[in-house]
């Protein structure tokens, strides 16, 4: 599987986001619960977790005292995930141009002072990082 594949989909994203708030291991019935909200049947959410495992991006533990039943939990963590997620749609709308991507966002933006600020923090970061 190429490392594009392994990018979750919007549907499998929102099982992580589950799995990522949860911060420990979670049974599928557990999982199903959470994203009733969303319209997902057990099914589409049994779909996910498999997708997401042979992604490598979830993987699971069989429960001590029932073997039916396994416990999911994310083997990346959502930074991990957004920034591939980021890279790839960089590439894919931008021709690779991080440059154009970050000009395109904040010429559609209207940011507040302290997130200006907080961008020129991220700038002079990234300045000194390239630096060293």
């Amino acid at each position: 599987m190429s490392k594009e594949d392994k990018i979750p989909s919007d549907s499998e994203w929102r099982v992580m986001e589950v799995l990522w708030e949860s911060g420990a291991p979670l049974p599928s019935s557990e999982i199903i619960r959470r994203l009733g909200e969303h319209n997902m049947t057990s099914r589409m959410v049994r779909v996910l977790l498999n997708r997401l495992c042979q992604k490598e991006l979830v993987d699971y533990v069989v429960d001590e005292k029932d073997t039916r039943v396994y416990h999911y939990f994310s083997r990346k963590s959502r930074a991990e995930c957004r920034r591939e997620k980021s890279r790839r749609f960089v590439e894919c709308y931008f021709a690779g141009s991080q440059t154009g991507a970050i000009a395109s966002l904040l010429q559609s933006a209207s940011l507040t002072e302290e997130q200006i600020k907080e961008l020129e923090a991220l700038l002079e970061e990234n300045k000194r990082k390239g630096e060293e």
